[in-house]
């Protein structure tokens, strides 16, 4: 059995990784080096901001979205209880900005309620979702209305996921963080889209259209994770999910371990209850396509349990024997390492196009192996209770670390 879970805590890894570099090389090819759709409409789109405690950053955001190039468009700010000044803050912009509407919540009931409120107000049959301490770059909005719009194939897609940038990049976190956006979910967007099927869209950009969330009941106000969850509910109701890397979203991320972490466990969470909530893909063959995603996030909580399982047997036999890595090891170790560097080459250079001083910070890449795999791997084991406790009330959001 120990030689089994050893098979599978060294090949997984190895040959996800490998997919996701073949995968990122053939969506280059097949769409991001052809020309970006042409934006031949202009119909209403309604920009969505909703914040909890944002006092320090709403006023940056709100004035970054009014620098759009996008001749048609609303913003909507959706205070959703914040116990802070930020309901002040925003009364104050509303003279400033032409295009800015407001939304004052006196409760927190959570993102996902928020954004349901905003969907109603919205003028637009074009939705896009930005966090409160994020904004979208000047064309961002002329990427994504394309996909809505082509009169070939546009009337199927529900979503477009954007292309998140961090823009904070002064500590280490940080900077790897810059390196795992770039190497590792933006690569796993690539390789998803090539599957016909980007299972997540990014929270903290994102468009839709509102027929579609409408079809699929909306978010799910009692997850924790409204994109995760509305991502596979607009799947299994059929509608086209994309990636779009030219619609770029500046944003801030956690500095601090602590900040990390809750963003991390938090992310875990939903990706547990979304397991739990959606094990009915496999009864009907409609959703056969979805399974292989289940299956294989599935298959990253068991090589997170069988990492941990091998790594207390081989602390053990070096508290016993004094001797810690034998050479089969220190190969194994070696060659992961050759594996990850070129993953991140090939995701860097395909996503220096749009950040031309990415190369800058690679170096700190070095790390993401010994910090960013345990780390991730101790909240996947630690959030494993979330895969079968069911919340019983609203999802409500808390104040994170924005990196400041």
């Amino acid at each position: 059995m120990l030689r089994y879970i050893e098979l599978f805590v060294f090949w997984y890894p190895a040959i996800m990784s490998m997919a996701w570099i073949v995968g990122g090389i053939m969506f280059y090819i097949s769409n991001e080096r052809r020309k970006p759709l042409p934006l031949n409409k202009t119909p209403m789109v309604s920009i969505l901001v909703p914040c909890y405690n944002e006092a320090e950053t709403i006023e940056n955001t709100v004035r970054e979205l009014s620098k759009i190039q996008y001749p048609n468009y609303e913003i909507i700010v959706i205070n959703d209880g914040s116990s802070d000044n930020t309901e002040e803050v925003v009364c104050g912009l509303l003279e400033t900005y032409e295009k800015m509407r407001f939304i004052n919540l006196k409760e927190n009931n959570g993102k996902a309620n928020a954004l349901y409120l905003g969907l109603i107000a919205a003028n637009g049959e074009i939705l896009v979702g930005v966090d409160s301490d994020s904004y979208l770059m000047p064309d961002a909005l002329d990427y994504f209305v394309p996909h809505f719009t082509n009169p070939y194939n546009g009337e199927r897609v529900g979503a477009v996921t954007g292309n998140p940038r961090v823009r904070n990049r002064n500590t280490l976190l940080a900077k790897l963080q810059l390196c795992e956006y770039a190497s590792i979910i933006s690569l796993i967007k690539r390789t998803q889209r090539i599957w016909g099927k980007v299972m997540t869209v990014s929270g903290v950009v994102v468009a839709f259209r509102k027929r579609a969330l409408l079809d699929c009941e909306l978010w799910d106000r009692d997850m924790i994770t409204e994109d995760i969850g509305v991502t596979w509910k607009l799947e299994k109701k059929f509608w086209d999910v994309r990636y779009e890397p030219n619609a770029l979203c500046m944003m801030l991320v956690p500095e601090t371990v602590k900040g990390l972490q809750a963003q991390r466990r938090r992310w875990t969470q939903g990706g547990m209850e979304i397991l739990r909530r959606h094990f009915d893909i496999f009864h009907s063959w409609k959703t056969r396509r979805m399974v292989a995603v289940y299956l294989e996030q599935i298959t990253t909580i068991a090589w997170a349990i069988c990492w941990l399982i091998l790594t207390i047997i081989l602390v053990v036999a070096w508290i016993r024997t004094g001797e810690w890595l034998s050479r089969p090891y220190i190969w194994k170790s070696l060659f992961l390492s050759v594996v990850c560097i070129i993953q991140f080459t090939v995701a860097m250079i395909l996503d220096s196009r749009y950040d031309k001083h990415l190369f800058r910070n690679a170096v700190t890449a070095i790390w993401y192996p010994f910090l960013y795999w345990y780390i991730n791997a101790i909240i996947v084991i630690a959030s494993l209770p979330s895969l079968f406790k069911k919340r019983k009330t609203t999802a409500k959001w808390e104040s994170p670390d924005r990196g400041l």
